[in-house]
């Protein structure tokens, strides 16, 4: 039997797995999530003699279910080849008592490319099984990394059209140069002068606009989101849990059944979540320790029950964290008060309303897989340089604040479970950031001298997507209010 999406605000809307995928968003402005979380099919023995490849079908079926095998295999095939620059795809490093699981080998060194890169082949399926005869055009928000992993995907793709939008101010030179030069007739890329969670916003209240939507679908196009609010790019994240553990199982690092704890950098909430899926798939975890950096609206989620959103943003050096609306964190929301979409719906109401909820001790009881803490900017660039000194290993500023919260935790818990890291973008995405926590002197420097710098001191050759940006052509150089996002889209979809 298939399984079925529901809203996260209306439990009376279904749809297939293809639907929500070409969909993103449901039309209530709910999330999309799946009846139930199935168990994982095969042994954990089965799965550590897999490859990526392999590991991704076993889990993707399960989710996936209108796709036939013939079709999850070809978007599996087309995803996860050469354009890694690792045969295992995900590689786990073992550093100072943890295990580090790489995640930004792929085309633009961060761990979104684990998921845009199937999400393109998922999306054109998807249109073809449900006779789709419009133009997708593909409306994302970005604090960083999704933005250009999505633009690399979706990059001349026929029958869709791809429009990112970015905080002008909020990232990294390197993450932008990366998005600004990005070639592909059918991309458009936007710097908004605001942070991510209006660009975020903006793009959802897109979403909402019915007359909008008539106005594209007029003109034969309909939207669709490359961000992990789409089903299509989160079920793909919940791969890389499981295959770790199966490589330590592998590797004879684990026993079978053996406990792990996952820590995860997290912004939008959507990589934990995936941890969290794994969970409840049986995969054997123990802790999900969700790091925060100092936009620690998370954490002071955890810690006291209420959501608050009203509260000075933060500019940090891991600038895809900078987020106080957690989108993903809905799904969560919806599964712990019982699957209800009513209270669920109350909540989001109220969180766009005034800015805060608070969830029931009944709730809260629900969050004891779950453990949250954060680093200041001090304490990341800290824990950079101390594991660089110690093991001569370079974590990026994303990795630093995992890193950061996992030593705090052991220090407050004593709990020594072997523990996977999320390590969701390279070094070189933010090479100053990173060089300086090293060596302060390193600041003098400029970001691509800085990276050949990095390269000699860490012995790793500079990543191709680094290389290509040097004196890659600036294309795109459109800036714009938050409130002229929309007349942006209609604008470059020459409506």
């Amino acid at each position: 039997m298939d399984l079925m999406y529901s809203s996260t605000r209306d439990a009376g809307i279904k749809v297939t797995a293809s639907q929500a995928i070409l969909k993103g968003l449901s039309e209530d402005g709910g999330l999309f999530v799946p009846d139930h979380i199935p168990e994982l099919g095969v042994s954990l023995k089965e799965l550590s003699q897999m490859t990526y490849q392999e590991t991704a079908y076993e889990i993707m079926k399960l989710f996936f279910t209108d796709f036939t095998q013939q079709e999850l295999k070809d978007c599996i095939r087309a995803a996860y080849d050469s354009k890694f620059d690792t045969e295992e795809i995900a590689p786990l490093v073992h550093a100072d008592g943890a295990y580090y699981l790489e995640l930004f080998h792929g085309a633009t060194i961060a761990f979104k490319d684990m998921a845009l890169s199937i999400l393109p082949h998922l999306m054109t399926t998807a249109a073809k099984k449900n006779h789709v005869k419009n133009d997708i055009v593909i409306l994302t928000a970005t604090s960083g990394d999704t933005g250009k992993a999505a633009l690399a995907g979706f990059a001349d793709v026929k029958g869709t059209k791809i429009i990112v939008f970015y905080p002008k101010n909020g990232v990294s030179p390197i993450q932008e140069k990366q998005m600004v030069t990005q070639t592909g007739d059918n991309t458009h890329v936007v710097g908004i002068k605001g942070n991510f969670d209006q660009a975020q916003t903006g793009v959802k209240q897109m979403f909402a606009d019915k007359a909008l939507e008539q106005e594209l679908a007029e003109k034969g196009f309909q939207f669709s989101s490359a961000n992990s609010i789409n089903i299509g790019r989160l079920v793909p994240q919940i791969v890389y849990y499981v295959y770790a553990y199966a490589k330590m199982l592998a590797r004879g690092e684990l026993q079978e059944n053996e406990q792990i704890n996952i820590v995860v950098p997290t912004g939008n909430f959507g990589n934990i979540l995936a941890a969290y899926y794994a969970k409840k798939m049986g995969l054997p975890v123990a802790k999900l320790i969700c790091a925060s950096n100092e936009n620690k609206v998370l954490y002071d989620f955890f810690k006291t029950g209420t959501y608050d959103k009203n509260r000075e943003f933060v500019l940090t050096s891991s600038p895809s964290m900078d987020i106080l609306i957690s989108s993903n964190l809905e799904r969560l929301i919806y599964r712990i008060a019982g699957n209800d979409a009513v209270q669920n719906a109350e909540f989001m109401k109220k969180l766009a309303e005034d800015g805060v909820y608070e969830i029931s001790d009944a709730m809260r009881a629900e969050l004891a897989d779950f453990y949250g803490n954060y680093t200041d900017e001090q304490e990341s660039a800290q824990m950079m340089k101390e594991l660089y000194d110690k093991t001569g290993y370079v974590l990026d500023t994303h990795t630093a604040v995992a890193a950061g919260v996992y030593k705090k935790y052991m220090a407050e818990t004593g709990d020594r479970t072997k523990t996977v890291i999320a390590s969701t973008a390279s070094p070189f995405k933010f090479t100053r950031s990173v060089m300086k926590a090293i060596d302060p002197a390193y600041n003098a420097k400029s970001d691509f001298e800085l990276a050949d710098e990095l390269s000699r001191i860490a012995d790793v050759k500079v990543p191709k997507a680094i290389e290509d940006i040097r004196s890659a052509r600036i294309l795109h150089n459109t800036v714009c209010e938050v409130e002229e996002m929309p007349a942006v889209v209609k604008n470059f979809l020459g409506i």
